[in-house]
């Protein structure tokens, strides 16, 4: 049987698993053979698993809890340490934006459906505020930093090597640094059959990831330059990116658990899904 794992650049722990050897050898040992599928949108990858396209994927916080408020049924398998530096909530150091109830009636550019928007729902609702009422959310390009200094956006979540880059050039101020709202984990999760029925398949990529994130943190400087070539950027912003990851995966808790149920319901008391999910449910039943 060959295991698909999913992969796209938003996940770096995937990323570099895709580049090495690591998930051969650890399925191999279980009598099974690696293939990768990559895709670009990482909110798909529930529907991918649910399709059978992919049989593992991860992704930030927000596309499992939505994956679920689709319908979709998925197991989490392991999560990364949290992720306090990863990214940040950017506005002008010399514009009106002070607090983040100064986002009132303003635009943020995000990377929408993916871990942003928890981080920009959660620091709203924090604040009284509402994600689907008191801004406008506005999905994130290569004009974003441009407009924001410009004035034209009020705020913009950076991450990675933006965020590296956005800082180096000055300019902008942080207002809300990720790890003072949200944990910011990177999830991974697989189709329930799998999970149930295989657990020695996830105990493997498990292992294979836990080798490809040390990989990652011992090799920084070749990880960085792999990121730029493929990605862009420069090798200098990547290394300063990949250097504030923690690379350290963990098993699925219940403070995990906790913080994902958090988050879908902000996401249904704001409309950005529409039906309640019971995220305790993503976890596999014992045979």
């Amino acid at each position: 049987m060959t295991i698909t794992i999913g992969v796209h650049n938003s996940n770096p722990s995937l990323y570099y698993l895709s580049r090495l050897d690591y998930a051969a050898e650890e399925l191999a040992a279980v009598g099974e053979t690696a293939a990768f599928h990559t895709y670009t949108n990482g909110v798909r990858t529930g529907e991918l698993l649910t399709q059978g396209v992919i049989d593992f994927g991860g992704t930030g916080s927000t596309p499992p809890v939505t994956a679920q408020a689709a319908g979709h049924d998925i197991v989490y398998t392991a999560v990364s340490a949290p992720r306090p530096d990863h990214g940040a909530l950017l506005v002008s150091e010399d514009g009106p934006v002070r607090t983040v109830a100064d986002l009132k009636g303003g635009t943020v550019h995000l990377a929408i459906g993916s871990w942003q928007t928890h981080l920009i729902a959660k620091a709203l609702d924090d604040a009284g505020l509402s994600y689907a009422v008191d801004i406008t959310a506005v999905r994130s390009d290569e004009h974003s930093e441009k407009l924001l200094r410009s004035g034209e956006v009020a705020a913009w979540v950076a991450q990675g090597p933006q965020l590296a880059a956005a800082r180096r050039a000055g300019g902008l101020r942080v207002l809300v640094p990720t790890g003072d709202v949200i944990t910011d984990r990177s999830v991974f999760f697989a189709r329930r059959e799998l999970a149930e029925k295989r657990p020695e398949v996830v105990e493997a990529l498990t292992r294979a990831l836990h080798r490809a994130d040390a990989w990652a943190e011992t090799h920084p400087r070749e990880a960085a330059e792999i990121a730029a070539e493929h990605q862009g950027g420069t090798a200098d912003d990547w290394e300063t990116a990949l250097r504030s990851l923690p690379w350290r995966i963990e098993g699925v808790s219940d403070a995990f658990l906790a913080e994902q149920q958090e988050a879908a319901d902000i996401f249904l008391r704001t409309r950005f899904i529409e039906r309640p999910v019971r995220v305790a449910r993503a976890v596999a039943h014992e045979a």
